[in-house]
């Protein structure tokens, strides 16, 4: 409603509208005539009214028509400030006066902008009291400093800025600790104090920014016999495992810091260029640890750097979705599985994360068992901006536990640099029992190649520079064979990282594989596996016959992989192709190696029943390993993902090779050649022998295949050497 001075604010109307709002303000005085405002208005009286021997007039209050409210609403949100034609015309549609028009809106924005200034100053009112907070808990940490020469209080200015630092960053720690005491006080009604040899660690650190203690785990003796797979058989932690899984985080993720930020003597220079764990000082700077090592584990430590093509927001994200870190590093990571999450962080994002997992990581050779793991993984941003990610092994907290692989504080630090790059310190150190691994795969692995941060790290950079190459927008337009068209790039690049995924998933020793052993005679036997595919519309429908085999030729891998990826030479090596001439119809690079590749293939074949097939392949390379996948696609299929259709409902059954050197590699000059005497290569393929998934497999369709995988072996050997 509004007041009597209402009538004042037409002063502020436009002086070329002055005659016809006083001609309108004439008639509001009239007795009969009735001001509708905003929202409710009432009748002023006029001058006649004003007679003090004559009754006063009752105040008669209108409001708006829903309808008109509603068009005026709808109207404001387009335009705010309408201009005198537009109040008259909207007036005219409403059967409402112009200046009943322009109160309302003039009502409408004295209203929003009272809601944002309130809106604002809840959040300034919010951030003010966390400095303040903040201010009062960093006063709080120097004014118990005390003198380290008479014992007594220190003044501010008698301390050393690193003394400060080291203080505030103690108080900072024991705010931790109590706030994640509080999540496991969450799960079993009690504070971490309630558990003596636990409470105890996390006071004797308080004093020891560099102390680690894990708690007391003992020893145990690892068993060869694979009695059954952890990722099936392993549970979520109970009620009061909770508060340990905390503690061990906490210690875990102080442990990575050191071991990622000093140099020597706890690491020392290696013979490849790499940094070695000092075994004797790591054990003096972190006593207690996860307990001694097993009898039969072999100790693996390894640290690698690198400027990676990612922000920092995208790499954590990364690592603390398990489908996202699956898929990244599908290459290393067979299975994996979130068995429950503790805390999700705070602030939006995942600072403060923790998670208790199970994963298997492999290499891709049938010849080499995978690593399977327990452990919880601990997100943490820190007080100058660095983000780490800690994993640490949960053995001990299993009923009867047998581990052949346990993790020690392993993970990475991620600080953030200028145009959305990233630095990346990774640490992997683990304690493995390895005596299965079969004797062509034992220096690579013995060196860290295998496993180690290297080939995290490799693995990642070349995977970001894939991402960013999905992301291009700028894309020249010289060559006929490159894709220029964003969606239909994205959607082939998606597709052939399905393919990718299907291969390494495929490949190696996981036990959710059932391989069988054909003719076994030596290092390169063929080992075979049969999968029912029913209901996939990514695969085609049938029984599915997988062979792989392992072997070592005497050939740098560089040379290998040039030779595989080449469509060229492909008539050289790849029986099916009945010797047909190779030519590569659309061309995708992802990174910069000119071997970072996605390519789209025909085979001019002259067998009909191929004229119709298209070669969807992909190739990588980096310092730990090379791959070649491919897949043979339906040309009308392709035509629909090169438009940027969906690739989802594309069918396919990817074969290809892995490449890995045989060893560490020698120093030659200050450059590092990485396997630079021969070549680890796995040749898997993937054939529908049955498209009745409930059909039986024949043994001739077995002979054939492996006739098939020994026919190409041979003829990369005589091609290569």
């Amino acid at each position: 409603m509004f007041s009597p001075n209402l009538f004042e604010s037409c002063h502020m109307f436009d002086m070329t509208h002055k005659t016809s709002e006083s001609e309108l303000m004439g008639n509001m005085r009239d007795d009969d005539y009735e001001i509708k405002s905003g929202a409710e208005t009432m009748d002023a009286p006029s001058g006649d009214d004003q007679d003090p021997n004559r009754r006063t007039k009752k105040k008669r209050y209108h409001r708006h028509t829903q309808r008109q409210i509603q068009e005026m609403e709808a109207f404001f949100k387009e335009c705010p400030h309408p201009d005198d034609k537009q109040r008259k015309e909207l007036s005219r549609e409403l059967g409402l006066e112009p200046l009943q028009v322009k109160f309302w809106f003039q009502n409408k924005r004295t209203q929003m902008k009272a809601h944002h200034e309130r809106h604002e100053n809840a959040i300034l009112k919010a951030e003010n009291e966390k400095l303040r907070a903040e201010n009062n808990r960093y006063k709080e940490a120097l004014s118990n400093a005390t003198c380290p020469s008479c014992g007594g209080p220190a003044a501010l200015g008698e301390m050393s800025f690193d003394e400060q630092h080291l203080r505030i960053e103690n108080a900072r720690l024991k705010e931790e600790i109590d706030r994640i005491s509080g999540i496991a006080a969450k799960y079993v009604g009690k504070p971490l104090s309630s558990f003596p040899h636990l409470s105890s660690h996390l006071h004797s650190r308080s004093n020891d920014l560099g102390a680690s203690n894990f708690g007391t785990q003992s020893g145990f003796v690892g068993e060869m016999d694979r009695t059954g797979d952890l990722l099936r058989s392993v549970s979520g932690p109970t009620e009061a495992d909770k508060p340990m899984i905390v503690e061990l985080a906490v210690a875990a993720m102080e442990e990575l810091i050191r071991l990622a930020q000093s140099g020597e003597p706890l690491w020392l220079p290696g013979d490849s260029s790499t940094d070695v764990l000092n075994k004797d000082e790591y054990l003096r700077t972190f006593p207690r640890g996860i307990g001694p090592k097993p009898l039969g584990l072999r100790s693996e430590a390894s640290r690698e750097s690198a400027v990676v093509i990612m922000n920092h927001v995208n790499l954590v994200e990364i690592l603390m979705d398990v489908n996202q870190w699956s898929s990244v590093f599908c290459g290393i990571v067979s299975r994996a599985m979130t068995l429950e999450v503790l805390s999700t962080g705070v602030a939006g994002n995942y600072n403060g994360a923790l998670q208790v997992m199970t994963a298997e990581f492999q290499v891709p050779s049938p010849l080499v068992p995978t690593r399977e793991n327990y452990f919880v993984r601990y997100c943490k941003q820190h007080i100058d901006g660095t983000w780490a990610v800690v994993d640490v092994s949960l053995d001990n907290l299993r009923p009867n536990p047998v581990s052949k692989c346990r993790r020690r504080p392993s993970g990475c630090l991620i600080q953030e640099l200028p145009n959305g790059y990233s630095k990346v310190i990774w640490v992997e150190h683990v304690e493995v029992d390895d005596r299965a691994v079969h004797n062509i795969y034992k220096p690579v692995v013995n060196s860290g190649l295998a496993f180690g941060a290297k080939r995290w790290l490799a693995t990642l950079d070349r995977q970001c520079e894939r991402l960013a190459s999905s992301m291009a927008s700028n894309i020249p337009a010289g060559d006929l064979c490159v894709i220029t068209s964003t969606e239909g790039r994205k959607s082939m690049l998606k597709l052939a990282e399905r393919m990718v995924t299907s291969f390494c998933t495929g490949v190696g020793a996981s036990t959710a594989h059932a391989w069988t052993t054909l003719s076994p005679t030596g290092s390169d036997d063929v080992r075979v596996m049969t999968r029912k595919s029913m209901d996939d519309p990514g695969r085609p429908p049938g029984i599915v016959l997988s062979a792989a085999t392992s072997f070592w030729i005497p050939v740098p891998p560089k040379r290998v992989f040039d030779f595989l990826r080449d469509e060229n030479s492909r008539s050289e090596w790849d029986i099916l192709s009945n010797g047909g001439l190779v030519q590569e119809m659309a061309h995708i690079a992802n990174g910069r190696d000119p071997g970072n590749c996605v390519s789209l293939l025909r085979v001019n074949s002259t067998n009909s029943s191929q004229s119709n097939m298209l070669i969807l392949q992909e190739s990588c390379t980096d310092a730990t390993g090379s791959y070649v996948i491919y897949a043979p696609v339906d040309i009308v299929a392709m035509n629909v993902v090169l438009s940027g259709g969906d690739p989802d409902y594309v069918a396919l059954l990817p074969s290809g090779f892995a490449i890995l050197p045989d060893g560490p590699g020698h120093n030659r000059g200050g450059i590092l050649e990485i396997g630079s005497g021969g070549s680890l290569l796995t040749v898997a393929f993937q054939i529908l022998v049955d498209s009745v998934p409930t059909a039986k497999l024949s043994l001739g369709s077995v002979a054939t295949v492996n006739s098939l995988i020994k026919c190409t072996v041979e003829r990369i050997k005589a091609a290569v050497m």
